[in-house]
């Protein structure tokens, strides 16, 4: 990385991640809910560790993946909301009048997704280990967690970047919010594929890549150190990441018009 670009993206990093923790309404939330629902999970679901063939004796650990996919859902509408206020407002119009780059831009934007996907893994884990949760994997697996829940959620957050590139409004990203809730529900959010008895979710549930998400955080948590699931959980995150910043940088082409 030249040193030019290496200062534009420090500036923009900056930049995103002061605006991010200034917006405890952005911080809150994302914290708050997916514990509130792991609480109601862990305690509604809690039977289900009954069922012949689950894989832990504790739902708890089985659901505390769930609130690392549900804290990546909301970096699409934390990062493409604060990018859709700098093309109403005109900053990105500003910044089509100087030399700034576009991979420069998307990269520094994203700066404020890594601080609250940090932010979010690391108190997700600590309230579910005090809760009770299981770690088959120790420390090393704690790691290994925080560095997917951060990489998940960055790659989210370049989808949240494309959505507001392409419609310039924040209140069109934030509608894709529940589009995207819908992917963890049709998932193995509540039960592992095996043993899900309904045809059509199992078939949709095993299509959709979050359930392999989830899986590598489960694999993790249940089973130890499983290199495939892992493998897997950080290919279809790298994956996502590399179509959110080409979608970016296509549609970024049309937005800052340099004159």
């Amino acid at each position: 990385m030249s040193g030019g670009l290496r200062t534009q993206v420090g500036q923009l990093a900056h930049r995103s991640v002061l605006r991010t923790l200034r917006q405890p309404a952005q911080i809150v939330p994302a914290l708050i809910f997916p514990l509130f629902l792991l609480a109601v999970n862990a305690g509604g679901l809690k039977g289900a560790t009954n069922l012949p063939g689950f894989p832990t004796d504790s739902y708890l650990t089985f659901a505390l993946a769930v609130p690392f996919m549900q804290g990546a859902l909301f970096s699409v509408m934390n990062a493409g909301t604060d990018l859709a206020r700098d093309i109403e407002t005109g900053f990105l119009n500003r910044l089509a009048l100087t030399p700034l780059r576009g991979a420069a831009l998307l990269s520094g934007l994203l700066a404020g997704a890594v601080v609250l996907g940090l932010l979010q893994a690391v108190v997700y884990l600590t309230v579910g280990l005090i809760a009770g949760a299981d770690l088959a994997a120790g420390a090393g697996g704690a790691l290994v967690i925080v560095v997917l829940a951060v990489t998940i959620t960055v790659a989210f957050g370049s989808i949240g970047l494309f959505a507001a590139l392409r419609t310039g409004s924040g209140e069109a990203v934030q509608s894709l919010f529940p589009v995207f809730f819908v992917f963890l529900f049709l998932s193995s959010m509540a039960l592992p594929l095996e043993l899900i008895q309904t045809d059509w979710y199992r078939a949709i549930a095993t299509a959709n890549p979050v359930s392999y998400l989830l899986q590598a955080f489960r694999s993790l948590l249940i089973e130890g150190w499983d290199i495939g699931e892992l493998a897997l959980g950080f290919g279809i995150a790298l994956a996502i990441l590399a179509i959110g910043m080409f979608a970016a940088s296509g549609a970024l082409k049309t937005r800052l018009v340099r004159t």
